[in-house]
């Protein structure tokens, strides 16, 4: 949905662009047809005004509402096999527990069932870290204090990595983690193995 959003606006800013360069094109061109103030006004109001002011409007107006829905659809919905699980940060590891098993904590690991919408609830111990997926979800930041909650899912089972994309101290170039994403019966197995 987000890559679709990003193409949709860069096919109006382009749509915008060519329309400006045609215009500016035909304003250096010599008028065809009678010509004076009177004629030279109107057909300056058509340029200007019609195409150049009516149509961007138009397509910026179309782009706004399209970038509208789309946004609503890509808000996390309330789902009934929700998992939820914490990621907390510190220079240089991350830390997951799993509200399904509360004694569990895994260090630079996340798991999580695929298929499932999953909010991992993101905060930090000591300064601001960042939680990034690429190939699952958009980054946030992990702020001392504050939880932000950023809801991933993945379509199938494997391995995905993550990165704190945040500068935050010499180190945060290797403040990296593995997300895996078991398919059902490895998440019951996972959430039914004794805590370390």
């Amino acid at each position: 949905m987000i890559a679709r959003l990003w193409w949709v606006m860069l096919a109006g800013s382009v749509a915008i662009f060519a329309l400006v360069m045609v215009l500016l094109a035909l304003a250096f061109r010599k008028p065809a047809g009678p010509s004076g103030e009177a004629a030279d006004q109107r057909r300056e109001r058509v340029w200007i005004m019609g195409l150049g002011i009516g149509f961007s409007l138009a397509v910026l107006g179309a782009l706004l509402v399209w970038g509208l829905a789309a946004g609503e659809r890509l808000l996390p919905r309330p789902a009934p096999d929700l998992v939820t699980v914490r990621a907390e940060a510190r220079q240089w590891a991350w830390d997951f527990g799993y509200a399904d098993a509360p004694d569990r904590v895994t260090r630079n690991v996340l798991h999580i069932p695929a298929g499932r919408p999953v909010d991992v609830e993101i905060t930090a111990t000591d300064v601001i870290h960042s939680f990034w997926v690429p190939r699952l979800a958009g980054k946030l930041d992990a702020i001392p204090g504050h939880v932000n909650t950023l809801r991933i899912e993945a379509w199938e089972p494997g391995e995905y990595a993550g990165v704190s994309a945040e500068f935050s101290g010499t180190g945060y170039r290797d403040h990296v983690f593995t997300v895996i994403a078991h398919d059902p019966a490895g998440w019951d197995d996972f959430i039914a193995r004794e805590a370390p």
